[in-house]
């Protein structure tokens, strides 16, 4: 791929910005997954590159997130702390093999269907874990107890006498440092300042006790060299975990093309950018990286940073890379409480109120989802919480598909108009009845449209034009539901009729229903005059119930029948069946 001729160096000088800030969110997001920080940097460098290369959207910026470093960490809480590098490189790799597989058979549609209430509950939750996890390293307590970053954040809080006073003096001046600066022409770069200045406060006050960042291992100079995943790490949690990461990863970063439209005018394609994520993350787990994904933060820094093409992401990566061969030992020395703070402010600045408020006040559905979702993120592993959320996504969206489902009667008016009116309770004898269906009829909207049908019990001769416009395809359940439906129907004398189908459904339609049932059954495809398919359905209906019964009025449905007859109707047709 060859960028437009003098772009690089405007490209270089966008991307600039976005690798200062990518630095201590790379390191911040290793932490989280309980690695080195070098590791989180690697990701940071390699997944723009990589990432900036395939990605469709050509603005995105492929980076280490803090959902997904703290998925990553979960599943990585069971593995022995000797093998725990390695199966992070494994867990990186799996998981960008599985967005590869959902780019190629294209599954980013798919991302829709997991609801914004459960998203923001998710988040919220990831935020809240974020910043409770990091109570303990502020604190300077190291091993605090409890199973939960929120029984181990109570641990250190009703125990003060365990804290450490210079390490909660370097992360008070790095919170000074990162709010004050977050209103001013230095926000970007706010990050860096505050690791520079703790840096330097630490080893000019000899603050022996404040935990560094080369404490949790040495920090290697030069660029990362690549290592073959060890396949004898892979166990059901690692796999959970690597599933886990992939599913965050793809949905958090389905809005970033939205965000950063592509500068030419091309709409992005969903599908391209999955798997171009998931290169990243299989490039990344080879140079010992760690998860990574579109990043809307970051994608928003290399927009205000005059970003016009997708070089600017690739440099940006290329910077990462200089700092880790002229910096690393200035990385080791960053105080581990600052990297805390840079955590805790970013996962509070995540946090939407107004959004939250808006998710609370659309009723109680929005409202159990998010809670739901919130409570399974704070107390479960991650990938529980996210299998929580896809679950609870998928109930919501059935559930709203079948409440969602209307039946009414079309009625033909004098001047050729047609209203829309209530279905009758029960269906009017030898008369042929008109009904269109608005809604899903996949799964429960198929039941639901078995409930609000009207009743053909102890009517004569009832025939039921269903019009099912634009229907393309139906599943087993609406089927089945016709098929019955047809079957009532023909129990008292009467017959269905289906209008507006697709031609391809309506030509298959009688393959699918019982031969036995196919009679009493007849199928019009739609047309392209609408309502010409349903006239033709009405046309031959009342030519079937004429032939039938010649001396009913077809043209004016008598009104519903009194319970006393409709009970003597149903009595008659089952002592003497009417003759066929």
């Amino acid at each position: 791929m060859k960028p437009p001729p003098g772009a690089m160096g405007p490209a270089a000088g966008a991307g600039l910005p976005g690798a200062i800030g990518g630095v201590p969110d790379g390191m911040a997001a290793a932490t989280l997954a309980g690695v080195n920080p070098i590791h989180g940097l690697y990701a940071t460098a390699v997944g723009r590159i990589a990432g900036g290369l395939t990605a469709s959207s050509q603005l995105m910026v492929v980076t280490t997130t803090s959902a997904a470093a703290l998925a990553a960490g979960s599943a990585l809480a069971p593995v022995a702390s000797e093998d725990r590098l390695a199966a992070l490189f494994l867990l990186t790799m799996l998981a960008g093999a599985a967005m590869v597989v959902a780019g190629l058979v294209g599954l980013g549609r798919f991302t829709g269907f997991v609801s914004h209430s459960v998203m923001i509950g998710f988040l919220t939750g990831v935020a809240a874990n974020i910043v409770l996890g990091q109570v303990q390293v502020v604190a300077g307590v190291a091993d605090p107890d409890g199973g939960s970053s929120l029984t181990r954040a109570w641990d250190v809080v009703t125990h003060p006498g365990t804290w450490d006073l210079p390490t909660m003096l370097v992360a008070g001046l790095a919170f000074a440092l990162l709010l004050g600066l977050a209103r001013t022409r230095l926000a970007p770069a706010g990050s860096v300042v505050a690791l520079v200045a703790t840096a330097v406060a630490v080893w000019l006050l000899d603050a022996g006790g404040v935990a560094l960042v080369r404490d949790a291992g040495d920090i290697p100079q030069g660029l990362p060299l690549p290592a073959l995943p060890q396949l004898r790490l892979v166990s059901l949690d690692l796999l959970a975990g690597a599933a886990a990461v992939a599913v965050i990863v793809l949905v958090q970063s389905a809005g970033v093309a939205e965000s950063a439209p592509n500068p030419d005018g091309r709409r992005a394609d969903a599908d391209r950018d999955f798997a171009a994520q998931g290169i990243a993350n299989l490039v990344a787990g080879l140079f010992r990286g760690m998860p990574v994904g579109g990043s809307v933060g970051q994608t928003a820094i290399n927009v205000a940073s005059g970003a016009s093409n997708r070089w600017a992401a690739i440099l940006s990566g290329a910077w990462v890379l200089v700092v880790l061969v002229l910096l690393s030992g200035v990385v080791g020395a960053v105080p581990s409480a600052t990297l805390a703070a840079v955590l805790v402010v970013a996962s509070l600045g995540g946090i939407r109120p107004t959004t939250i408020a808006s998710v609370w006040r659309a009723g109680p559905q929005s409202q159990v989802a998010m809670v739901t979702t919130f409570v399974a993120t704070l107390f479960l592993p991650v990938a529980a919480a996210v299998g929580i959320g896809v679950a609870l996504s998928l109930i919501l969206q059935v559930n709203r598909e079948s409440m969602d489902l209307r039946v009414v009667e079309l009625v033909e008016l004098g001047d050729g108009r047609i209203r829309e009116q209530e279905p009758p309770a029960v269906l009017p004898d030898g008369s042929v009845t008109t009904l269109d269906v608005h809604g899903s009829l996949f799964y429960a909207g198929a039941r639901s449209l078995e409930s609000v049908l009207p009743d053909p019990t102890g009517v004569h001769e009832p025939v039921v034009v269903l019009r099912l416009r634009g229907r393309a395809s139906l599943g087993a359940t609406a089927f089945t539901v016709l098929s019955h439906y047809a079957e009532r129907l023909a129990e008292a004398g009467g017959k269905l009729y289906v209008s507006g189908l697709d031609p391809d459904l309506a030509a298959a339609f009688h393959h699918v229903v019982d031969l036995d049932l196919a009679q009493h059954i007849e199928v019009f495809p739609a047309r392209p005059v609408l309502g010409e398919s349903t006239r033709a359905a009405k046309g031959h209906a009342r030519a079937w119930l004429l032939e039938r019964s010649p001396e009913l009025d077809v043209d004016e449905p008598r009104s519903r029948p009194s319970p006393l007859v409709r009970g003597w109707n149903w009595l008659r047709d089952r002592v003497r069946p009417p003759s066929p």
